[in-house]
């Protein structure tokens, strides 16, 4: 069983419709392999078990039937401990929801289980999903399945680390300024942060509203793009809810011919100058696709040095007004030393008067227009996903080192689809992976670039453990 449960998602929901697996096979193995990985790891925070063999059974009794749930019918998955499952704790890593049962999923997570996926664990997260290390009062640390020593990234780190280390093939993750592709690339696997507009953030926490509610994405990660392909199609659209969101069509990454593409790439994004390494890996990747047929050109938006300052701008417009008012409602009065300083930082920012606060808003859209006017000349852009692979833990305490960050901000500020895959790795033997960014609604493109690294670069690499 080990070689399904390390399979794709996709892999799987083929064996199970096909019989030649049954679901309650998948999903003992998968738990059994969490009690292997999980001790060291700490990635998962509420182990769903009975429930889950319960819907196995189910799955395969309805397949006996002739009946098929949905295109992941019987297939196991995690969420992100910030998306709330009904009947499961969600913390979203605060103290004050430590015994939170959701009555309701949100929509993205009703969506995959209507598609015939079994929820089998929840995964950690810093407090309210608002630090890059993965780490909190209630479950404590996780992780880095590559080295023990590193963290797996943030917000999603749990849900990476447990995806990597084969426990579960498929997740979903939220993204407001890298949380899903900087833990896919610490840990090596897939991640896409869609186009804003593209899927439903209903029963996400904290809530996704107010200013920064443009910068916030729910999307999925995953060992391999063939499941962010198959999953990105199953939570999008319109859920009469979530009032940003927009009925687009979603491409087909089958149908992007890469020789009709014309890339730009960087490597260097003016804040902070990535690791020589992971230079490298994005010019084996832009070597790749002009080997491809893909028109390539060195060139980034002049715009983009802007990025750290204009997103923590918009992160601190408030001075921490907003953050503590969600720790409040959630009764929460004892916070992380992430959060502490997440909050210091916050109300260390300038006081701003109504015009500085306009002036603000002008800036970003200046920005976004700017971005705009660069895109019309490519299709895609090639780029690092940080300056640098998985840090020792508190890294993020150190200075300078949140700069790393600004390769993502910069797609959170233009709410473009962003998608990561592990395109090599550091002297150490940690994951790099290369991001991926295309138009705003052509996620079928950053996808198919994706698959193509990942075809000839090998992609997910089983961790050490």
């Amino acid at each position: 069983m080990k070689e399904i449960i390390a399979a794709s998602a996709t892999a799987i929901a083929k064996a199970i419709r096909d019989r030649e697996v049954s679901s309650q096979d998948v999903v003992n193995a998968c738990l059994a392999r969490v009690r292997e990985v999980n001790p060291v790891l700490n990635a998962v925070v509420q182990e769903v078990a009975d429930t889950a063999r319960e819907q196995a059974r189910a799955a395969d009794t309805a397949l006996a039937r002739g009946e098929a749930l949905g295109p992941l019918h019987g297939v196991p998955m995690t969420i992100k401990d910030t998306l709330e499952t009904a009947g499961v704790v969600c913390t979203g890593g605060t103290l004050g929801r430590s015994a939170f049962v959701p009555k309701d999923d949100a929509v993205a997570v009703a969506r995959l289980r209507a598609a015939g996926a079994i929820l089998i664990g929840k995964t950690n997260v810093p407090e309210l999903a608002l630090a890059p290390e993965t780490d909190n009062k209630i479950y404590g640390r996780t992780n880095n399945p590559y080295d023990l020593s590193c963290s797996p990234g943030g917000s999603s780190g749990g849900e990476a680390s447990i995806i990597a280390s084969g426990w579960s093939p498929l997740g979903l993750g939220s993204d407001c300024g890298g949380s899903i592709r900087a833990p896919a690339h610490f840990c090596g696997i897939a991640g896409i942060k869609p186009t804003a507009g593209r899927v439903p953030r209903t029963g996400h926490f904290p809530p996704v509203a107010g200013l920064t509610n443009r910068l916030w994405h729910v999307g999925p990660l995953s060992r391999f793009v063939e499941d962010l392909v198959l999953s990105l199609r199953i939570i999008s659209g319109v859920d009469g809810r979530d009032p940003v969101i927009v009925p687009m069509s979603l491409g087909d990454p089958r149908s992007v011919s890469l020789k009709d593409l014309r890339v730009a790439f960087y490597t260097d994004n003016g804040i902070l100058s990535p690791t020589p390494e992971t230079g490298e890996v994005v010019t084996k990747v832009v070597g790749l696709l002009s080997d491809a047929g893909a028109h390539v050109e060195e060139a980034h938006p002049d715009c983009i040095g802007e990025t750290y300052e204009l997103w923590w701008g918009l992160s601190s417009a408030d001075r921490g007004a907003g953050v503590e008012s969600i720790l409040k409602a959630a009764g929460t009065a004892d916070v992380d030393r992430y959060m502490k300083r997440f909050q210091e930082a916050q109300r260390a920012a300038p006081v701003m008067s109504l015009a500085d606060f306009g002036a603000l808003i002008v800036k970003w859209d200046s920005f976004c227009a700017a971005m705009t006017r660069f895109m019309e000349n490519f299709e895609a852009i090639i780029c690092p996903a940080l300056a640098f692979p998985a840090q020792h833990h508190g890294f993020i305490l150190e200075k300078d080192k949140d700069l790393a960050f600004s390769y993502c901000f910069t797609y959170n500020l233009t709410g473009w689809p962003a998608a990561v895959v592990r395109g090599g790795a550091s002297p150490e033997g940690l994951p790099i992976g290369v991001q991926v960014v295309a138009r705003p609604w052509r996620e079928d493109v950053a996808l198919a670039v994706a698959q193509h690294v990942e075809t000839n670069l090998g992609g997910w690499q089983a961790p050490p453990l």
